[in-house]
């Protein structure tokens, strides 16, 4: 029988772990612009970097959900650390996306409302053993978010629309689950 510590250090802590490392790396691309480190950096090297880090951050994301699944290796730790790694990650893309004036401020103020809010709605339901589990809908809204930080970072067209388009989603899937946690 393995003990809580050999549990927790596999594959897909490891990976979200690996995450929350990436975030802030991610952010100090977008954020510190004017470091001696960059002054001979164009500023669309600082992008590429970012939405390196960014994509390379969102592939542990699949990966270490699918790998805890289908191995079997879902953790309380796991539990913790891979929703803290995604809103670490997409705070630190939303951030960076407005320190470098490429995204709304009032889109990131509707998505980091509703995240704050869904948060305290879960660990409020959890509190009262009731289980909301992420919803097909919280998945998509994820992706479309990752897609909108993607086109937003590497300042691609139609970027913006896809921002607004994850704001939608990321509402209706808060409203999702504020009706499942009322249903209980």
């Amino acid at each position: 029988m393995t003990n809580t510590k050999e549990k927790n250090l596999n594959l897909p802590n490891i990976l979200a772990a690996f995450r929350i490392l990436l975030a802030p790396f991610m952010l100090w691309f977008l954020i510190d612009r004017q470091n001696p480190l960059f002054a001979n950096w164009d500023p669309s090297w600082l992008d590429f970097f970012a939405a390196l880090i960014f994509i390379i951050a969102s592939i542990t994301d699949f990966f270490d959900g699918f790998i805890a699944r289908s191995w079997d290796q879902m953790t309380e730790l796991g539990g913790i650390l891979d929703p803290l790694a995604d809103k670490m990650l997409m705070l630190a893309g939303f951030l960076g996306l407005i320190a470098i004036d490429r995204a709304s401020i009032f889109a990131i103020f509707l998505i980091l409302s509703r995240e704050f809010f869904i948060t305290g709605l879960r660990v409020n339901a959890v509190a009262k053993g009731i289980d909301v589990a992420a919803s097909m809908m919280g998945k998509i809204k994820t992706v479309i978010q990752m897609i909108a930080i993607g086109f937003l970072l590497m300042n691609w067209p139609y970027g913006e629309q896809i921002l607004w388009f994850a704001v939608f989603l990321t509402l209706y899937s808060g409203y999702e689950y504020i009706c499942e946690y009322l249903k209980h």
